[in-house]
């Protein structure tokens, strides 16, 4: 078993332990999409931590999205409530990339390609993304990739 995911175990234990409500429901979230993307296909397997990351990104990108969905509707209550479960997944995830460090590996992977203008971008996204794996939000990376590509 992976290990991140007993550590998601032994944490939700501890959040039942000390009645943290926002933990508990955060993590019961978590281990519940992970088993189901152990179930998924045509047989049951254990997750590796880096598929577990994945999931927990996949996770806290939903809670960011609802969190700015219910803001803009105004509901500040629950935008709250999503922002706090993200924050929780949050401290599972690998630190994000700083904008410097994702510009250097974006121009690493333009030099690699040879890309000069933006029908190059997919080789890069596709020599970038696998670089970045849970360091950096898609949409954050290719944005920076256009900007390189269309300067």
């Amino acid at each position: 078993m992976a290990e991140l995911k007993q550590r998601l175990r032994a944490d939700l234990n501890d959040a039942m332990r000390a009645r943290d409500q926002v933990r508990l429901r955060t993590l019961r979230m978590a281990l519940t999409s992970i088993t189901n993307e152990e179930v998924a296909g045509t047989s049951a397997r254990d997750l590796t931590d880096d598929e577990v990351i994945k999931v927990l990104t996949r996770e806290a990108r939903k809670r960011r999205e609802a969190a700015e969905a219910f803001s803009a509707a105004g509901r500040s209550d629950q935008a709250a409530a999503e922002r706090a479960e993200g924050e929780v997944l949050a401290g599972y995830l690998p630190a994000q990339l700083s904008d410097d460090e994702l510009t250097a590996l974006v121009e690493g992977a333009i030099t690699e390609t040879g890309a000069s203008s933006m029908a190059g971008m997919g080789p890069v996204m596709k020599l970038v993304t696998p670089r970045v794996a849970g360091r950096a939000d898609g949409g954050r990376v290719a944005a920076e990739v256009r900007r390189r590509l269309s300067s």
